[in-house]
């Protein structure tokens, strides 16, 4: 529900009607303020993070409302890290290391060997592949593998 700056915490009585619906439906409610996530477009990572513990709230509208969608939609994001890009790709949660590689190029699922397998806490935590390589965080991971959410994959295929 699109809300006023005033009602970001306290919903006024439409938003608590919507609420209220989305619980009957089992469904779940997202109370943002358009115009904040606008300003918010414009600031550092820094300046929103003050600006949100600000207005006493963990996260914008937008990221809740992308992290609830993909949840109630079923998905979970993977990563691929290469020299001149990292990139994400969207799969359905419970999907396999082939069934993840076909999402980038179907060749990739029809001859998958192997997954390269980082997860995400230690890609960063040890500053990328190399780093984790080295701490014995890389996993080697065959067909039967389920993709985890943030897993940082690197895929193996012969076509």
């Amino acid at each position: 529900a699109n809300v006023g700056e005033e009602d970001l915490n306290i919903l006024n009585e439409h938003a608590k009607k919507v609420k209220n619906h989305a619980k009957v439906q089992n469904s779940e409610f997202v109370a943002l303020c358009a115009k904040l996530e606008e300003e918010m477009v414009s600031m550092s990572e820094d300046e929103v993070k003050e600006f949100l513990q600000s207005l006493g709230v963990e996260e914008s509208g937008l990221e809740k409302t992308i992290r609830l969608s993909f949840k109630e939609l079923g998905l979970i994001n993977y990563f691929t890290a290469g020299v001149k890009e990292v990139r994400s790709w969207t799969i359905k949660k419970g999907s396999s290391a082939p069934m993840a590689a076909g999402v980038i190029h179907k060749d990739f699922e029809k001859g998958f060997i192997r997954a390269e397998t980082i997860s995400y806490d230690d890609f960063i935590a040890y500053k990328g592949e190399a780093g984790a390589k080295e701490k014995g965080a890389l996993r080697i991971e065959g067909k039967d593998y389920i993709v985890q959410d943030g897993d940082v994959l690197h895929f193996r295929f012969n076509v």
